[in-house]
């Protein structure tokens, strides 16, 4: 498992762990892996051409002692300065005794020669970003702005160290300029920024080096994104004394005239969640039978649908008024529910808070806006924060859909307050399709009745059904990606 922590308990661990270092002592552990990093990306470092961007932070002496590593070993390494007054003198010092050379800002020129800075940049085989350090915030300051600028032109790889300057570590938000990485190095512990969009899209790929903060960092992380094992050990396994019955029944309402499709893709998601049996209840039960035969059909209302461990509600239900009596009788079932599309619509948040029952709403940013009632460009700016807001708004498990998927719990309680938010490593693009939400709403109200917690079932489907979208053909419609999910599911159980 992956785990992130924010920008003040990274550096209170790294307070502690200084206090019991010689001085400089871990900055050159951080330059150590830095430069090795950029050597597996150069392959030849002898010979090579890196240019630095140094900021005025630990940051810029990270860069500059790791800049001094590579030219001990034949590289040509030159380090733009942005504020040469505030540069990390040790860093600097040590790039100078290997022979590397600097440059003030841009517009001048390479010291020693009368090379531009532009063309500089345009030859180098790498840049090191060490402008700004995990404590920035904001854009980039426009002397920063030309500088990558000058290397997205030039095409070449950068490497950003600790974090992409730019963006925001604790939150992922970027509001100005930001660098283009195409790697991140990143010391002790990842940061919130590198695991959620839309910062996440400027680290490109990321490798923790471990400096030792480990026994420092608090049990707890603020974010953490599970992996192949973790979610294996979670997959409902039945055992030799489990029927249809033990596994689960989870009651899917979903689909209408209109819609007859979201019907049949929810419960396709539902039959292949673990589930032992599926209920689905609504119009389109004869587009589901002539489809999934095994499923249990009822034309409702669900009440008399028989007992079920869960509800999936929502997909393609529009605004009759027989669905907002359905979505009410669905919520006043004392069993864990799942909330999508329309049926997010046509609850009542009130009624939501009240229930004992765990409920898992599924939002995409649009829904989540009208919900917390702020623009949608704010839910998409600052997805960490509207996760947690719509978690603690509605006292329901929140999973926030889009480029990043996250997973909240309520606040309350100690075992929820000590709940890191989820962030799901599999997404990818070719989940954007009409039809792939409603798949993931019948796996996640499946994995519910199966006995998974409302936060582990998000979890768990998010997982799978990202994978299953990178194992369809290309490219996929929202059936070929539930026609996908049991091989994801065996690609996780295999690895696990």
């Amino acid at each position: 498992m992956r785990t992130g922590y924010g920008v003040e308990t990274v550096r209170a661990a790294e307070r502690e762990l200084m206090a019991a270092l010689p001085d400089g002592a871990l900055m050159r552990r951080a330059a150590a892996g830095l430069a090795a990093a950029c050597a597996g990306l150069l392959g030849r470092v002898y010979g090579a051409r890196v240019v630095l961007l140094v900021g005025s932070g630990d940051n810029g002496g990270d860069a500059l002692y790791a800049g001094a590593r590579l030219a001990r070993r034949g590289a040509g390494v030159t380090a733009v300065l942005l504020s040469p007054e505030r540069t990390h003198e040790g860093g600097l010092a040590a790039l100078r005794a290997a022979s590397g050379r600097t440059v003030v800002a841009p517009g001048a020129v390479v010291e020693g020669t009368a090379e531009p800075l532009g063309a500089l940049i345009a030859r180098a085989d790498l840049v090191v970003d060490g402008i700004v350090g995990i404590g920035g915030t904001g854009g980039l300051r426009p002397a920063a702005v030309e500088l990558a600028d000058a290397v997205r032109e030039a095409g070449v790889p950068l490497v950003a160290v600790d974090l992409p300057s730019g963006v925001d570590a604790g939150t992922g938000e970027v509001t100005g300029a930001a660098v283009d990485a195409a790697a991140t190095v990143t010391f002790g512990a990842y940061k919130p920024g590198l695991l959620v969009d839309p910062a996440r899209e400027h680290a490109g790929a990321v490798r923790l080096i471990d400096i030792g903060l480990g026994p420092h960092l608090p049990p707890v992380p603020d974010v953490e994104a599970l992996q192949h094992a973790d979610v294996a050990a979670l997959l409902p396994r039945p055992t030799a004394e489990t029927d249809k019955y033990r596994r689960g029944v989870v009651g899917v309402v979903a689909g209408s005239a209109r819609y007859p499709g979201a019907a049949v893709l929810a419960v396709a998601g539902a039959l292949r969640s673990g589930a032992g049996a599926v209920r689905y209840v609504g119009p389109g039960g004869d587009a589901v039978i002539a489809r999934f035969p095994e499923t249990l059909v009822s034309e409702g209302p669900p009440q008399h649908a028989g007992r079920v461990q869960s509800w999936a509600i929502g997909p393609g239900l529009g605004d009759e008024p027989a669905s907002r009596r359905a979505v009410e009788e669905v919520l006043a079932h004392d069993v864990p529910v799942l909330v999508d599309a329309d049926g997010l619509r046509l609850m009542d948040v009130g009624t939501v808070r009240a229930r004992t029952a765990p409920t898992l709403l599924t939002p995409h940013a649009g829904e989540a806006s009208a919900l917390l009632g702020v623009a949608r460009e704010e839910v998409e700016a600052g997805r960490l924060a509207a996760v947690r807001d719509l978690a603690a708004h509605t006292g329901a498990t929140v999973l926030l859909k889009g480029s990043t998927t996250l997973i909240a719990a309520p606040p309350g309680g100690s075992a929820a307050q000590a709940s890191p938010v989820r962030v799901n490593a599999t997404g990818t693009s070719r989940l954007a399709t009409a039809g792939s939400g409603d798949v993931l709403t019948g796996l996640a109200g499946g994995l519910l009745a199966t006995g998974l917690t409302a936060r582990d079932a998000a979890s768990v489907a998010a997982y799978v059904h990202g994978l299953a979208g990178r194992l369809a053909p290309d490219p996929p419609s929202a059936t070929d990606v539930a026609d996908a999910l049991p091989r994801a599911w065996q690609d996780v159980l295999r690895a696990g």
